[in-house]
């Protein structure tokens, strides 16, 4: 199926992600901050980023402008968030095409969610 690199540095959200991922068949890579899933995006093929918003070191906001400015990936991009201003970071996000998940999320639910880009996303692609 699909590689996808989990970035968040609450283990136990990344665990559950990588847990409902793996039961589907998914090839699960993980990073704590955005500065680690830049290293790993720079050296492995990936399908599919999710990402929480707030992370140390470089939050999720730095890794889409990074992933799509400075490395040219095309790959979808699910930003997980708890943030109440979701209409505001919807309309900061909305030139780097990614899809906003608000937290709490229903495990199942984002699953379906992620088959279904996956199966429509072009994977593993680079800007020209």
């Amino acid at each position: 199926m699909a590689t996808i690199l989990i970035v968040d540095d609450e283990a136990h959200i990344a665990r559950v992600l990588a847990m409902w991922l793996d039961r589907h068949g998914h090839e699960i890579l993980e990073a704590s901050n955005g500065q680690v899933a830049l290293q790993r995006l720079a050296n492995e093929k990936v399908d599919l980023v999710i990402s929480d918003m707030n992370m140390p070191v470089l939050d999720g906001l730095g890794l889409i402008k990074a992933m799509r400015a400075e490395q040219h990936l095309t790959i979808p991009i699910l930003l997980l968030t708890a943030r109440c201003d979701q209409a505001a970071l919807a309309e900061q996000l909305g030139p780097y095409d990614v899809q906003l998940i608000p937290k709490p999320f229903v495990p199942s639910t984002l699953v379906a969610d992620i088959e279904g880009l996956l199966g429509t996303a072009a994977t593993g692609g680079r800007l020209p």
